[in-house]
């Protein structure tokens, strides 16, 4: 039987999965003194002193570059409060999937990825929605690196930006193999945009740039790379407030612009 693995991205202590699959991941633990009682993303090969601005991608990269999912044949990242939803695994009076769950998904030839269902900005594209909220100029810079590095993604990235749906939270369930073909590109991308933006001067908020960009990236990897992809619901332990983040982004297109 093939096995799953799956990192639980987590800041501060919460109640996770007792299931063997969910491994929770302290992320930024170089920079937090707090002692969660769970591994942490700053051992060996790590680069947990940059979660400030990498977010969850330090977790991503220390499962990487440390072969942590060398004894499973699917692996992804979920978050403290994210979770695919299921039947199975019941976690703070909600349903979560179970390994059992997400490889019956796989038993489709059909399918090479699991990821969460896709956000629709309806009123403005990817490339504008980041324009409002972010900063402009990290986004053409990435554009150019990719230009630079792997032209051939170009035309799908630019494809991207004119789209107004796209795939967050960085969660997915994939191939190992997939796996780390997307980490060694997307790494490559970001160490490069980190040696060219300088990030001193923005708020907690927009330090959180390579996070926000890696989203985004995410999309035009999957693409490029035709992996054949089935869309689950997600379940927020805390909910979510869309009324309030419809009212942002309005807010955000209309000032800002």
């Amino acid at each position: 039987m093939k096995k799953i693995k799956l990192i639980v991205a987590t800041h501060k202590d919460y109640e996770f999965p007792k299931d063997k699959i969910y491994v929770p991941i302290h992320v930024g633990k170089a920079i937090n003194n707090s002692d969660l009682g769970i591994q942490g993303d700053d051992t060996e090969d790590n680069i947990s002193l940059k979660n400030q601005s990498f977010c969850e991608l330090t977790a991503l990269y220390w499962a990487w570059k440390n072969d942590f999912f060398k004894d499973v044949d699917y692996c992804g990242l979920v978050h403290y409060r994210r979770y695919f939803q299921g039947k199975d695994i019941e976690l703070k009076d909600k349903f979560i999937a179970s390994e059992s769950e997400l490889l019956t998904h796989f038993s489709d030839s059909a399918v090479d990825v699991l990821l969460p269902k896709k956000r629709n900005y309806y009123i403005e594209s990817i490339e504008k929605h980041y324009k409002n909220a972010h900063n402009e100029k990290d986004l053409l810079k990435t554009r150019k690196i990719i230009d630079e590095l792997y032209p051939e993604y170009l035309v799908l990235f630019d494809e991207l930006m004119g789209q107004t749906t796209i795939y967050l939270f960085n969660m997915s369930v994939m191939r190992v193999e997939d796996f780390n073909n997307y980490c060694e590109w997307l790494f490559d991308i970001l160490f490069t945009l980190e040696k060219r933006i300088d990030i001193s001067d923005y708020d907690s908020y927009q330090k959180r740039v390579f996070g926000f960009l890696s989203e985004r990236l995410f999309n035009v990897w999957i693409k490029h790379n035709k992996l054949k992809i089935k869309e689950l619901k997600v379940v927020n332990m805390e909910g979510e407030n869309l009324l309030f983040k419809g009212i942002n982004l309005l807010k955000r297109k209309y000032i800002k612009s």
